[in-house]
């Protein structure tokens, strides 16, 4: 991948790498400063943004793969991460920044388990996608309603117990009835889900957590990671 501070001045390239350095280590009020002085400095807001919040995401994201990071850290950081993007999301609407796609993402009818979920939402966020959060015991309905109205590209569907799990196979059900399961990948994860669950509900992928849900995301829409 070609370097990503290959066309700008030596003081910017410093700045956004402080700035990803604060938003790995979770601290918030230093990254919106960042985030309000690029702005300052005439920095495009999707410049900000894929400089400063996803590549340091990227960062995040390979760490906590790799084990370094734990949930704690990583949620410290995502927040950072939304806290900049509440400065940067309108201002990136006006100027019609392109964005890598459109996710949805839910914990299943029956289940109210959400940290794992929202992981993968804020770090989707962070890597460029415009993320519809529908919360929990989200049913196909709300799903199908969801994914129509932004026109997403992606879901995501969580579930912890292993007596909702089976509710995924009616959403994508749902999706193929109204001939939506063309437009939009399918992701699901969950301590008690697997591979194999996945291929048998006709979902796109499993993942075992938020940084794969990452990778993978990036990967079905051309992103390099």
């Amino acid at each position: 991948m070609a370097d990503p501070f290959v066309h700008l001045p030596p003081e910017v390239q410093s700045h956004y790498e402080a700035m990803q350095d604060d938003l790995y280590d979770g601290l918030a009020e230093p990254v919106v400063k960042a985030t309000r002085q690029a702005l300052a400095w005439g920095q495009p807001p999707a410049n900000v943004l894929a400089h400063g919040l996803v590549a340091g995401m990227d960062v995040v994201g390979k760490d906590f793969g790799a084990g370094i990071l734990f949930v704690p850290e990583v949620l410290r950081a995502a927040n950072a991460m939304k806290a900049a993007m509440d400065i940067l999301r309108p201002l990136l609407t006006e100027t019609g920044a392109p964005k890598i796609g459109t996710a949805v993402i839910g914990t299943v009818k029956g289940d109210i388990h959400d940290i794992g979920k929202n992981l993968v939402g804020m770090m989707w966020e962070g890597a460029g996608f415009e993320v519809i959060n529908l919360g929990v015991n989200v049913d196909a309905d709300k799903f199908i309603a969801a994914i129509r109205q932004h026109n997403a590209n992606l879901l995501g569907m969580s579930a912890l117990l292993t007596t909702t799990m089976p509710y995924m196979a009616t959403v994508i059900e749902r999706l193929e009835q109204d001939g939506l399961r063309e437009q939009v990948k399918v992701l699901v994860g969950g301590a008690p889900l697997n591979a194999a669950f996945a291929e048998d509900v006709r979902a796109d992928v499993y993942c075992r957590d938020a940084a794969e849900a990452v990778a993978v995301a990036n990967a079905l829409f051309k992103r390099d990671a």
